[in-house]
């Protein structure tokens, strides 16, 4: 039996496939939703009892740890947490440092006790589910932490895909295309998928990891601080807030308003205000029209109009909130679908999915794609795609490669991950050498390999094809980013789209001239004597022009001066050969 786990930023939760359905399963109080809370103190508390922990010790509890997994100190999302920039990042609760992978183990530790206790047998394979966005290094990360709360972890699956799993199992018709919102505790993403032949596929995926719930809470706590006239408050009274934030948020969900009760918050004074729907909508809607733009990009991937959409899915507890739904209904022109559970469709999802890997279900697949392209640096600062954007996985790609220089003895691999045309511009995942005996410029050859398999992690080989010598690399750690650097990424190369373009052909022209003005120089002096003056002087005034090209790294006039001497230099390249044949 494999179980589905939806390991949220607010809340997690774990089902299996039994009795030919899927069951999400509750704890002893009958709670299928576990905060994903963890308390270190004399002993380890997940959960319900961790969150009632939470305003009283907040030193020793963490809540929305999953923010952190697969990070490292220095970046702009860990702004606030001290530690060696680039190291991993590690949380000192307990009396002790902890690394994500161990706070979500413990909550994957709780889940596992629930299944077991619920269904009376050892659970030891899962189907863990990660936002579409995350990279390749917290998609590792959280396998670990599966792996480190005693479970084969059997798959990896992008949240928003396992939810259109959940949701279109067998309300859907062939070639149907739909939207799914998700906006969870901690993550947004949106996804384009098509049905095709019982086949699952995402078109395209964007989204932002700093962006949810979470977000849409602090907004309401701080709307109930100016409310409060509350200028400074403690940490434990921050979290009073917070949770306050989040029951008002779900009660306007469904009413108009409801009172806000904090008793001794301020200077040992109760706090007692009226919010209304409106209030929270006004603070919420700047946060909430963050998410049209991600919309509307991976349409465009896609290649699709909101019209073409048969169905747009709603996922994560805060799309109860009338305005999600307004905003989402205005921006495809066709109200959501509310058929499931929203707090419940991931889990689900994963569940079936599980089912699927076990073959309790048949003829339903499950296919991702790769949110970035993948590929390598080649010779003059290039970036080479070998995985292309989009591209759906498991997938594997591959291309021959020669030395660049003559007596070369080895080349670097660099691995790059993004959309722009240069390799600076790119974020590096990692680098390796690959050995080979010294040869003459082009007479190498070496194979590269890319691999990602179905958790999305990549596998990089190289091979010599002479000696057959070979090196494979799993690339574990990408550079893991901000969501603002996510989005630069894809907004930047449509923005300088043409600026790249034209440096890449630049460079693509000074390596040819780089090339072309020794060999010019080579062969004129071969053939001394044999060249008229005044075609010796045209070549040369045509290499000058190229070099002054060069110079001004004018990309238009080197083509052009490229051209010039190409032409120049037919007769000399045909007597050159004819000299070689004799």
């Amino acid at each position: 039996m494999i179980a589905g786990i939806d390991l949220g930023t607010t809340n997690s939760l774990i089902g299996v496939y039994e009795s030919g359905f899927p069951t999400l399963l509750a704890d002893s109080n009958g709670k299928r939703l576990l905060p994903s809370v963890v308390f270190y103190g004399n002993e380890i508390l997940v959960g319900h009892e961790a969150r009632r922990m939470q305003a009283l010790h907040p030193e020793e509890t963490i809540s929305s740890v999953k923010r952190l997994i697969g990070r490292r100190f220095g970046e702009p999302e860990m702004e606030g947490i001290a530690g060696t920039p680039g190291a991993p990042v590690t949380l000192a609760l307990g009396g002790q440092n902890r690394t994500p992978e161990e706070i979500s183990s413990e909550i994957l530790k709780r889940l596992k006790a629930i299944a077991e206790t619920r269904l009376g047998t050892e659970i030891a394979r899962a189907v863990i589910t990660v936002p579409a966005y995350f990279n390749d290094a917290q998609r590792a990360a959280t396998k670990r932490a599966g792996e480190l709360a005693g479970f084969t972890v059997e798959r990896i699956v992008s949240e928003p895909t396992a939810a259109a799993l959940a949701y279109g199992l067998d309300k859907l018709q062939d070639r149907s295309k739909i939207a799914v919102y998700d906006l969870g505790g901690g993550t947004f993403d949106l996804s384009i998928l098509q049905l095709d032949n019982g086949v699952f596929q995402v078109l395209s995926t964007h989204g932002d990891t700093r962006l949810g719930g979470d977000d849409l809470d602090r907004a309401i706590g701080k709307l109930i601080s100016r409310k409060a006239v509350l200028d400074s408050f403690s940490s434990s009274d921050g979290i009073r807030l917070h949770e306050a934030a989040r029951t008002a948020k779900e009660t306007l969900s469904s009413e108009e308003q409801t009172t806000i009760l904090l008793p001794f918050l301020k200077d040992g004074e109760s706090i007692e205000m009226t919010l209304t729907r409106s209030e929270i909508e006004e603070v919420c809607a700047p946060i909430l029209r963050r998410t049209r733009t991600h919309c509307l990009h991976a349409l465009g991937d896609a290649g699709l109009r909101p019209g073409d959409l048969d169905q747009i899915i709603l996922v994560g507890g805060s799309t109860r909130m009338p305005l999600v739904r307004k905003m989402v209904a205005e921006i495809f022109g066709k109200e959501p679908n509310l058929s499931q559970h929203p707090d419940e469709a991931v889990a689900l999802g994963a569940v079936l999915q599980g089912a699927i890997l076990e073959g309790s279900l048949h003829h339903v697949a499950l296919l991702d794609v790769t949110p970035l392209s993948l590929g390598l640096e080649t010779f003059g600062g290039l970036m080479n795609v070998i995985i292309p954007r989009n591209t759906t996985i498991p997938a594997k790609a591959g291309e021959m490669f020669t030395n660049a220089v003559a007596g070369q003895s080895g080349m670097k691999i660099t691995v790059l991950q993004g959309e722009r045309e240069l390799a600076d511009d790119n974020w590096t995942l990692g680098s390796f050498e690959i050995p080979f005996p010294p040869s003459p410029k082009g007479a190498a050859r070496v194979g590269v390999q890319f691999s990602i398999d179905a958790d999305g992690i990549l596998q990089v080989l190289a091979r010599d094809t002479a000696t057959g010598s070979e090196k494979i690399v799993e690339i574990k750690s990408a550079v893991e980013v901000s969501d603002e650097a996510v989005e630069a990424m894809l907004s930047d190369s449509l923005e300088h789209a043409f600026e790249d373009m034209d440096a890449r052909i630049f460079t693509e022209a000074r390596l040819k001239a780089e090339e072309m003005l020794p060999a010019v120089e080579a062969a004129l002096s071969q053939l001394e004597g044999e060249l008229g003056s005044g075609e010796v002087i045209l070549i040369r005034e045509q290499a000058a022009q190229v070099n002054a090209a060069l110079t001004s790294k004018e990309t238009a006039r080197l083509k052009n001066a490229l051209a010039n001497l190409d032409n120049a230099t037919q007769s000399l390249a045909t007597r050159l050969i004819e000299k070689a044949m004799h």
